[in-house]
């Protein structure tokens, strides 16, 4: 895809600090790391949206998102967690569209969080969630 930086970082065209290849997937540093350690995990085929990728290629990012998690828990990083955070679509913080998960090792009283808006305090109705329940159920493919 022309003017996709992560397109360019695979074809070699700009520069990234890798840590990982196979033929289908790519690992690099990123360039603005929340925590020692954050790593992008990004198939080398181009796709905006996860649900743009066949299942095969799906389940090879979160293969080497295990991998590389093993690796960053036994590195002399010495990291505690893992979030794993693939940003799908503006409206969920994508800033960049191809497909990549960021993995962000974790360590006590790193500063780093995730903030739940005040709703989430409140419990939702059986009855609600069955209707939006509902909704999706039809949607299945």
């Amino acid at each position: 895809m022309s003017g996709c930086i992560f397109c360019a970082i695979v074809k070699g065209e700009s520069p990234a600090v890798r840590v990982y290849e196979d033929d289908k997937t790519l690992v690099i540093m990123d360039r603005k790391p929340i925590t020692n350690g954050h790593l992008l995990v990004i198939p080398k085929k181009h796709a905006e949206f996860l649900t743009e990728l066949d299942d095969e290629r799906v389940a090879e990012l979160l293969k080497v998102a295990k991998k590389m998690s093993l690796a960053l828990k036994k590195s002399k990083l010495r990291c505690k967690g893992m979030n794993y955070l693939l940003a799908d679509g503006a409206e969920a913080g994508q800033e960049v569209f191809h497909v990549h998960m960021h993995l962000i090792p974790r360590y006590r009283g790193d500063g780093f969080y995730m903030h739940m808006p005040p709703k989430y305090e409140n419990e939702t109705s059986t009855e609600d969630l069955e209707r939006i329940a509902a909704k999706i159920e039809t949607m299945v493919l």
